[in-house]
């Protein structure tokens, strides 16, 4: 019986001895040094070289070098020598309900019921695989939108944390698309729809059509939502949506127009400079989302659609959906939705300038979904397209990829920078990614509230297991 009692008792002290063990790893893997990478703290300073980041769980603790801050017992040390380390990314103008394929109408009616367990999910998993740890949802089913939002935000699917729009509001939807477009018919109309968003949980508000629409019908989209506390995200294809915009109070425009137009005309380009002279007493920086990588990228996909062959854009579709996809966008030099976009691609580079010295502040964005525009490629595709093609900075465009999403968002004092007290939202890639920002095509190391979701450019599948 002693001989029992004493194997019983050793038995139980290795038992306790390993749980303790394990329960410690656990909590020194939530402590994590990411040492020796060049950081660009997304604050548009210079890069600090052999950084240290100090994580606990999802909060940044402090950053320093190897020099001046010292590990503290504890700490996971994960190497990020000879790498680019920055804030995660944002995508500011997203189509979650969109996988690239080419027919909105089949693919509206066919995938209705599919949007929150596979179609958004799918999406959202590309993107933080991509390094994009924010992103804003513009357009889709109310309903799916919430549900995708907090199913992310209560770790049961991956995915960046997501700001939605829920439905458009414009003046009339086309038949079919009344799930996630929203027709106004009066300002009481459109305050009572506002309202509903917001207490079902947007975080902004997108409207279209706003030069269709009666002025006070538009206004009142504006007004109710910013007595709410939610930015209005607009369109901008047409002039008087501009103008009509900058009338009303739109926070944000999307998009560099529809047409062949070599420029914009030059009243608005006067009452954007108007606008933006005016910053704080305007209620701060007016932002532009100019989405143009799809289209100065068109005519190469076109000829030469290796890109589409990557199969990336798979991750988390159901074999039939990707067999649908695929068969969509088989002849991309047959697409109607492009024909116009060979002639379009001369007129970005004039837009983007006037914009720019016109003093709004650029994001990135891409309109990712949309046909041909496939989530895991389209944010690096835009910062390549502002920095090789369009002139802008490489510091500039990662700020217009971290800190300034995060600023009119307003969340600037939880993600958008790596500096102390914020979460621990980070990416890295290997090789010096602001002398050669295509490296952007692969992120190495994806980390999201301090989870690690990439690791030496691989995805670390058992973060990414979806949660009951």
């Amino acid at each position: 019986m002693d001989k029992i009692f004493i194997v019983i008792l050793a038995l139980a002290i290795t038992l306790f001895s390993t749980s303790q063990s394990q329960a410690q790893d656990k909590v020194y893997s939530s402590k994590k040094a990411l040492v020796g990478g060049t950081l660009v703290d997304g604050l548009g300073g210079a890069p600090l070289q052999d950084s240290v980041i100090l994580i606990d769980g999802n909060n940044i603790v402090d950053v320093g070098t190897v020099d001046n801050l010292p590990i503290p017992n504890g700490y996971e040390i994960i190497s990020t020598e000879a790498m680019t380390v920055m804030p995660g990314l944002w995508e500011m103008h997203a189509h979650l309900m969109l996988t690239g394929h080419s027919d909105y109408t089949h693919w509206d009616k066919t995938y209705a019921n599919r949007l929150s367990d596979e179609i958004m999910p799918a999406s959202a998993v590309q993107l933080l695989l991509a390094g994009v740890t924010s992103a804003r949802d513009l357009g889709a089913p109310l309903d799916d939108s919430v549900s995708v939002k907090n199913r992310i935000a209560q770790g049961k699917i991956p995915g960046p944390r997501l700001f939605i729009s829920g439905p458009f509001i414009q003046h009339k939807a086309k038949s079919g698309t009344e799930h996630f477009r929203w027709g106004v018919a009066s300002p009481t109309d459109a305050r009572a729809k506002v309202r509903r968003l917001a207490q079902a949980g947007a975080d902004v508000v997108k409207l279209i059509d706003q030069d269709v629409m009666s002025r006070d019908t538009a206004k009142a989209v504006v007004d109710e939502a910013h007595k709410l506390g939610l930015k209005v995200v607009g369109h901008s294809h047409k002039p008087d949506e501009i103008r009509i915009g900058l009338e009303i109070g739109i926070d944000n425009f999307e998009h560099t127009g529809l047409t062949t137009a070599p420029e914009y005309p030059e009243d608005i380009i006067l009452m954007l400079r108007e606008r933006t002279a005016k910053g704080r007493i305007a209620g701060g920086p007016l932002y532009w989302t100019p989405t143009v990588e799809g289209l100065w990228n068109f005519v190469e996909t076109r000829d030469n659609n290796e890109k589409v062959d990557d199969d990336c854009w798979h991750r988390g579709l159901k074999p039939d959906t990707i067999a649908d996809i695929k068969a969509s966008i088989q002849h991309p030099n047959r697409l109607d939705y492009f024909q116009l976009t060979p002639k379009r691609q001369p007129t970005l580079k004039r837009k983007f300038t006037q914009l720019r010295k016109a003093g709004v502040v650029m994001l990135i964005g891409t309109d990712s979904g949309i046909p041909l525009k496939f989530h895991c490629q389209s944010t690096w595709n835009e910062i390549d397209i502002w920095t090789r093609i369009m002139g802008v900075p490489v510091m500039e465009t990662i700020q217009a990829a971290t800190y300034w999403p995060s600023k009119m968002m307003g969340v600037e004092d939880k993600w958008g920078t790596i500096q102390p007290n914020r979460f621990a939202d980070i990416i890295a890639i290997k090789g010096d990614a602001i002398k050669y920002p295509a490296l952007f095509q692969r992120v190495d190391f994806v980390m999201k509230d301090g989870i690690i979701y990439k690791k030496d450019g691989d995805p670390v599948e058992e973060n990414l297991k979806n949660t009951p």
